[in-house]
């Protein structure tokens, strides 16, 4: 906790890392998406005739887009394909935040159960020099922030 008067400066967003079960994968250059919302029903008291009550419904969690530097790491493309096989394989992961010195983790938001969804290959042009950025959007079942 920091003391009265002392600057608090917000995290940066470029020193993280994402762990995802069993999965050797690293160096992701961007982890976007994490987000829940709630869905918000509108009900009608009787002898109300003025207000209308605003309840809680559902919630759910956006998708987890993934994207990296292509580099001959298979763990990503055979989960992936064990999905376009038919056997969808859940897993855990999280979103790490470091310090600027990269020493200390800052923040953590775990996310539940897993599975790729969506892959996407870059393309490929002889006329540039990028880096080709792989591209995987995860659906998963629950988020909370350690």
């Amino acid at each position: 906790m920091p003391q009265p008067g002392q600057r608090v400066d917000p995290f940066r967003n470029f020193n993280f890392l994402v762990q995802i079960d069993g999965m050797t994968q690293i160096g992701f250059s961007e982890c976007s998406g994490l987000s829940s919302t709630t869905e918000v029903i509108e009900y009608r008291e009787g002898g109300n005739n003025t207000t209308v009550l605003k309840l809680p419904g559902k919630t759910s969690y956006g998708d987890i887009t993934l994207k990296w530097g292509i580099t001959d790491s298979l763990d990503l493309w055979q989960w992936r394909q064990q999905v376009v096989d038919g056997n969808v394989q859940r897993k855990h992961g999280a979103l790490i935040v470091f310090s600027l010195d990269g020493g200390a983790e800052v923040a953590r938001w775990n996310f539940l159960n897993a599975w790729p969804t969506k892959c996407e290959l870059p393309s490929f042009t002889a006329k540039g020099n990028d880096v080709a950025i792989e591209t995987l959007v995860l659906a998963h079942e629950g988020l909370t922030k350690a």
